[in-house]
This record gives C-alpha cells, sequence and structure tokens, in this order.
C-alpha cells in the first residue's frame, strides 16, 4: 500500500529557503567563527556567547527583512531591482564558493591564552559580531531584502528559517567544537563544505531570479 503524497505546508518552502540562504552566508572562515570555536574548545561562557551571537543575528535578520517590506511596500521596481541585485550577488557568491573549494584552506582556533571573564567575552562576540560591515551587508540588505519579496505571514517564515540556520551554526561550532575542531583544521572538509554552499547559492539564485521574471 503506498501513501498518498503530501505537500509541504504552504509556509516551510519559505522557511527553508530562509535557513538554506542563512547557512550559507554564516558558514565561513572568519573572526566571529573561530571566536566560538575557540571558547567552545575552551569550554568558557560557551553558552552567553552562542545566545548572543544567534539573538544578533535574529534580531538584525527581523529588521532587516521587516524594515525592507516596508520599504518597499509601494515601491514595486525598486523591490524587483533589489531582488535582481540579489540574485546577482548569490550566484556571484555562489561561483567564489566554488572557487575556494579549488583550494586549501582551514579555520584555526588555539586553545592557549590566559581565560576571559564573562563580561570580557561577551564584549569581544559583540564586537566580533556588531563591529563587522558584511554582518549588516548580509543579514540587513541581502537577506532583508529578499526576505521582504515573501506576502504577508510568509515573511515570518523567512525570518524563522533564516534565524534558525543561525542558531544552529553557532550551538554547532561552540557546543560542538571539540569534535570540530579537527575536522575544521582539515582543508578538504572546507572544500566539500565550500561546493555545497556554492551550489546552495546557485540554486537560491536561480530560484529568486525565476520569481522576479515570474
Amino acid at each position: 500500500m503506498t501513501l498518498p503524497d503530501t505537500p509541504l505546508p504552504t509556509g516551510w518552502p519559505v522557511f527553508l529557503q530562509g535557513l538554506a540562504l542563512s547557512l550559507g552566508l554564516i558558514v565561513a572562515i572568519g573572526a566571529q567563527n573561530a571566536f566560538v570555536l575557540r571558547q567552545g574548545l575552551r569550554r568558557e561562557h560557551v553558552g552567553p556567547i552562542v545566545l548572543f551571537c544567534a539573538a544578533a543575528d535574529a534580531v538584525l535578520i527581523a529588521a532587516g527583512v521587516l524594515g525592507m517590506a516596508q520599504l518597499l511596500g509601494d515601491r514595486p521596481a525598486l523591490a524587483r531591482t533589489l531582488a535582481l541585485a540579489g540574485a546577482a550577488f548569490l550566484a556571484w557568491y555562489g561561483l567564489r564558493a566554488l572557487g575556494r573549494a579549488r583550494q586549501a584552506h582551514r579555520l584555526q582556533a588555539a586553545e592557549g591564552g590566559h581565560g576571559l571573564r564573562a563580561g570580557a567575552a561577551l564584549a569581544q562576540a559583540a564586537a566580533f559580531t556588531l563591529l563587522n560591515p558584511h554582518v549588516y551587508l548580509d543579514t540587513v540588505l541581502l537577506v532583508g531584502s529578499i526576505g521582504a519579496q515573501q506576502p504577508g505571514l510568509l515573511r515570518a517564515w523567512f525570518i524563522a528559517g533564516a534565524s534558525t540556520a543561525s542558531a544552529l551554526w553557532f550551538c554547532l561550532l561552540g557546543f560542538g567544537a571539540r569534535w570540530l575542531a579537527p575536522l575544521f583544521a582539515r582543508p578538504r572538509a572546507w572544500q566539500v563544505l565550500d561546493a555545497l554552499i556554492g551550489l546552495t547559492m546557485l540554486g537560491l539564485a536561480a530560484t529568486l531570479l525565476r520569481q522576479v521574471l515570474a
């Protein structure tokens, strides 16, 4: 006996789109990821740091999507232009990721050094998160402009998906540091990851372009 196919509820494809987009943008070698991994290796203030990084991303993503939605609400030409620009950026980002997949690189986070107090650790997490201009380009402008293309309540699904990706990544990086550190020290692992990111971003660019042209 075969069960009938049951399609996903309307919001889930949008949730998955936000999840894939956010994961593709956040999974990269950078100061913030290295800091979270280092604190995870040292097992120092991991919970507060992970919570802060995930919450900051969620606030920026929501602000970007809702702010862009309000800005673009009565400007369909601008919304179309930003969507096309977003598709072009995702295609460029995907091609760059595929290019990185051909090169060897690794994420290093030394365990040495003196421990940090909770306040100092959170201050460093805030600096790595909020003083990085790319975080605003990624979460507010790019994710915001793409999420704003969704109608009505589907924006909430998109925000939830993108925020979930951020929370999952930081939890994995912080609490799974002991297991992940040897993997992330292997260039081959990053080459495979970059290849997956590249293909995902190209797929998202094609989806966004199809939505705009439709």
